[in-house]
């Protein structure tokens, strides 16, 4: 009875055609068939509600309705820089600078080089010449008071120089010169010699006195009596500084500082009033550029 129930309930359901999955030719007129001529098939999932709240259909999402422009804002690459580049450029031109500097300078100096040259060859210039010619000492007395430690220094000196020009085409103008004695460092006596000008192959013979009065420290006085003590006699030097302006044709230089050093002159100690000569055959006097830059003296 169970088994034809069974049949009975089979039979009693209509059947599927299969035309109805598998189409022909003969029957696509009549059947229409599914889309694209596919089988249908489930979804995975279910659809998924699209931006704009609408559900999906078949699985897929709708385009936007809103496409991306991209010609409204495109795509521009930041400048490229190139920073060693930027620093070899700098790093060349101040090479190109020091190059330039220095090859300019050089053309200075060989400029003058060049010029003074040519005017050694053409005036054949030469440094005036001074000499001593006599030094008589008056007074050189050296006294210590009993009721104090300082020692009082008091002199006298009566000197002749002489002054030569030796160049042809060159002349000097002197401004005054001041005079210090010294011995060992020990400031003697100060005189000064009035300006004057020496022409070419001129000699100039100038007489003149000089004098001190002053009070000496510790040192001083010991070094000046151990000098004073000497048979050979005490050593004395001479200093000359004065400015000198330069006339060449009629080009005239600036004034310069000279100063004019003489030395190996030795002279002894008066003992009374008779002066004596101090010995000046071993005399030597060199003349020097005095110049100075800000507070220095070269």
């Amino acid at each position: 009875s169970k088994l034809t129930d069974s049949l009975s309930c089979t039979q009693s359901k209509p059947l599927t055609p299969l035309s109805l999955y598998f189409p022909s030719s003969s029957s696509s007129s009549s059947i229409p068939p599914f889309p694209n001529s596919q089988f249908p098939t489930m979804p995975d999932a279910a659809p998924k509600p699209s931006v704009n709240g609408a559900a999906t259909t078949n699985g897929t999402i709708p385009p936007s309705s809103s496409k991306p422009n991209f010609r409204q804002h495109p795509y521009r690459p930041p400048p490229y820089r190139n920073h060693h580049n930027h620093h070899r450029t700098r790093r060349n031109l101040c090479c190109c600078f020091c190059f330039w500097t220095i090859i300019i300078v050089l053309g200075l100096i060989l400029l003058a080089a060049i010029a003074g040259a040519a005017l050694y060859v053409l005036y054949r210039p030469h440094r005036p010449q001074f000499t001593i010619s006599s030094l008589r000492i008056s007074k050189l007395n050296l006294t210590t008071s009993p009721d104090s430690s300082a020692s009082h220094l008091s002199s006298l000196f009566n000197l002749t120089l002489s002054s030569f020009n030796p160049n042809s085409h060159i002349t000097f103008s002197y401004d005054p010169f001041l005079i210090s004695t010294f011995s060992n460092s020990v400031l003697l006596a100060n005189g000064s010699i009035p300006a004057f000008i020496s022409g070419t192959k001129n000699q100039t013979v100038f007489r003149t006195l000089m004098s001190g009065a002053e009070d000496l420290d510790a040192d001083s006085v010991t070094s000046l009596r151990s000098d004073l003590k000497k048979r050979g006699g005490t050593p004395l030097t001479i200093e000359m500084d004065t400015k000198v302006k330069v006339k060449i044709g009629r080009v005239n230089s600036k004034k310069v500082g000279i100063r004019v050093s003489c030395e190996g002159i030795k002279g002894i100690p008066p003992r009374g009033k008779t002066p004596t000569v101090a010995s000046v055959s071993d005399a030597d006097c060199k003349v020097d550029l005095r110049i100075k830059i800000w507070i220095f003296t070269l």
